[in-house]
């Protein structure tokens, strides 16, 4: 079949470019993680650590996509072929390599991948002191995000390592099908040498199938609870945009892995639906990276900005009103010769003092999270200044101590 060897040969580069393009974008998120945490520390702006807060989470999440990019490479038939990486090594340790492939991705990295999403989307309704805010807060979340994972990895262990036993036992009569629990195929090589091909066993579509209702139905109950407190519409887009990129991207691999037991490795159509696995976990996890991670960076430098900005504008406005007020005050003194104090307080006030126009600038509370923690002695919002994003701050009545 040299028309549907070339195919998969063909998808298999695609993979590797897209899995090292996925790679690229995250070292790049990573480094401008720590490029933002530095700015925020080296120059006094303690008060943007608050989105600086999750920095550990959001740089483990990129390496989960990572590892499970690499994952995606090893499953490949392309390096099974004569001269290849993995052709080198015998018929068992090909079959172990797709052993180890299905519990380091179905078992650990996508399911870790999602759990790390929703914790990231769960802390910003938490407390500030659960919240990312707290210095324990990350350490936590990796805990809990491998406790979560721990029931999937196990299931998946039991299918690579119990299942083939279980079928080779003589004494159970019904027995299940192969495709439940192989993991590999074997193939024939133009030397005629045996090949193992991944596959992926029934059994651990389903399980993943079952973890990934279960997080898609909880994204959703989250994802309402935080367009309920968006006070922006740029913002709701990017929630709008991760909620259904997940809770469709991932239902739809596992859907596509379990039909790709209707056919054999090296076959068009289970080089199709396993690449189009690819490409919707691909996309999903590029989705997240971009809402997760690059976007609250940019966000908290814009916001750093604009702090900059407005310093310098009151200094300047306060440099301009003390000038005013002494060119004021020598005016009158020339033109009428000894007035009172009255008057000339009268006539700044006319003028509009320093303490009038910060008066007026503190007219508006905010009650948003960027502001309430990007200023804590001042909760305002500046006139002539772009509407920030965020979102309300809960009530502590209305959020459960760590739910």
């Amino acid at each position: 079949m040299p028309l549907t060897r070339f195919v998969a040969d063909a998808l298999g580069v695609v993979t590797i470019c897209l899995v090292a393009i996925l790679v690229l974008l995250g070292l790049l998120c990573i480094l401008y993680s720590f490029y933002f945490r530095t700015r925020v520390y080296s120059q006094g702006f303690i008060q943007l650590g608050y989105f600086s807060g999750p920095w550990i989470i959001r740089i483990t999440f990129i390496l989960f996509a990572i590892w499970w990019g690499f994952g995606e490479i090893v499953r490949l038939n392309l390096l099974r072929h004569e001269g290849r990486v993995l052709n080198a090594l015998n018929l068992k340790w090909q079959e172990t390599v797709c052993k180890c492939y299905i519990v380091s991705n179905l078992g650990f990295a996508e399911p870790c991948l999602f759990l790390t999403l929703v914790f990231l989307l769960r802390g910003s309704l938490q407390k500030t002191e659960l919240g990312t805010l707290s210095q324990k807060w990350n350490g936590k979340t990796a805990g809990c995000v491998f406790l979560f994972c721990l029931p999937l990895f196990v299931l998946q262990l039991v299918v690579i390592l119990i299942g083939p036993q279980f079928n080779k036992d003589e004494s159970i009569v019904h027995k299940l099908p192969h495709y439940f629990i192989s993991t590999a195929a074997s193939a024939k090589t133009k030397d005629l040498d045996d090949v193992a091909l991944c596959t992926y066993p029934l059994l651990s579509t389903i399980f993943l199938g079952l973890f990934s209702t279960v997080l898609t139905t909880y994204l959703f109950w989250l994802g309402r609870r935080i367009l309920n407190l968006v006070i922006n519409k740029g913002l709701q887009k990017r929630v709008y945009t991760l909620i259904f990129s997940v809770s469709g991207f991932f239902p739809l691999r596992v859907l596509l892995l379990g039909l790709s037991v209707l056919s054999r490795p090296e076959h068009f159509l289970f080089e199709t639906l396993a690449f189009l696995a690819f490409l919707s976990l691909l996309c999903c996890a590029g989705v997240g990276i971009f809402n997760l991670v690059y976007y609250p960076v940019a966000d908290s430098l814009a916001l750093k900005n604009l702090q900059d900005i407005e310093a310098r504008r009151r200094v300047s406005d306060e440099y301009n009103d003390t000038t005013s007020l002494i060119a004021d005050q020598n005016s009158l003194e020339e033109t009428m010769g000894g007035s009172s104090p009255g008057r000339n307080s009268l006539a700044s006030t006319k003028r509009g003092s320093i303490s009038f126009r910060n008066m007026e600038r503190s007219e508006s509370s905010g009650a948003f999270v960027e502001l309430s923690l990007f200023s804590p002695s001042q909760h305002s919002t500046p006139l002539g200044s772009p509407q920030l994003l965020g979102w309300h701050m809960l009530p502590a009545a209305q959020v459960d101590d760590g739910s």
